[in-house]
């Protein structure tokens, strides 16, 4: 478990909020530099094109926050994240990139960024952003929010237990219910209370989709599908 940094404090209002880009491309940095260097909210210590460029930049400059793409080569965005959560750095990190992906986001999260942004986010929204950032707030785009409550609120897929599987396994098999019962020295009964709790946990109404389903999840592993060579 990555043990998170005590919470740094916030520059004074008549500081600068100190800024590292991090971006593989050139004209993003260059853009970016330009926009922050503009504002006198800011003062933009340097750039680097990897995680690793960044992490060794945290510990020589210590900014305030960091502008950390995910995507990049010799170390991605997460592992420098991570490497600077465990470095005890008090600088934030807000992830600024073109992935929302549920796995991108909640990784970046969990790996100790502070915020999340794309990198369509109008000028304003990212000042805010980094200021917001800078106090220890947490901060996320609407569309990330919307995606991270969705995945809260979706239903957790609860697994088939051996038992379900050795059934299911025995169906696609081409068994009936009875022939899979003898298999299993259970009763008919019990296959058929099996089947119904295969058919909740996989949100399907019948043996065929229970199956297919199956397969498309690789639950059955070497378990030839029938009609399949």
């Amino acid at each position: 478990m990555t043990t998170r940094p005590a919470p740094a404090p916030p520059p004074t209002p008549s500081d600068p909020i100190r800024v590292l880009i991090v971006d593989d491309h050139p004209v993003v940095r260059d853009g970016l530099h330009g926009m922050f260097g503009a504002d006198p909210r800011f003062e933009v210590l340097g750039e680097a094109a990897d995680g690793a460029e960044a992490v060794r930049l945290v510990a020589q400059l210590r900014p305030d926050v960091v502008l950390m793409d995910l995507r990049m080569p010799v170390m991605d965005g997460v592992t420098a994240i991570t490497r600077l959560a465990e470095t005890g750095t008090p600088a934030r990190v807000l992830v600024l990139t073109t992935y929302d992906t549920d796995s991108d986001v909640v990784t970046a999260i969990e790996a100790g960024a502070t915020g999340y942004l794309l990198k369509d986010a109008p000028r304003e929204e990212l000042f805010r952003a980094v200021v917001a950032a800078a106090r220890g707030e947490a901060v996320l785009s609407p569309a990330v929010a919307t995606r991270l409550l969705g995945q809260v609120r979706r239903p957790t897929v609860e697994p088939l237990s051996q038992r379900e599987l050795e059934v299911l396994g025995l169906i696609a098999r081409g068994s009936t219910n009875r022939e899979a019962a003898a298999r299993l020295f259970i009763s008919e009964a019990t296959v058929k209370t099996h089947l119904l709790h295969i058919y909740g946990k996989l949100g399907v109404n019948d043996r065929a989709a229970a199956v297919a389903v199956a397969f498309d999840r690789g639950l059955l592993g070497r378990v030839t599908p029938p009609g399949r060579s």
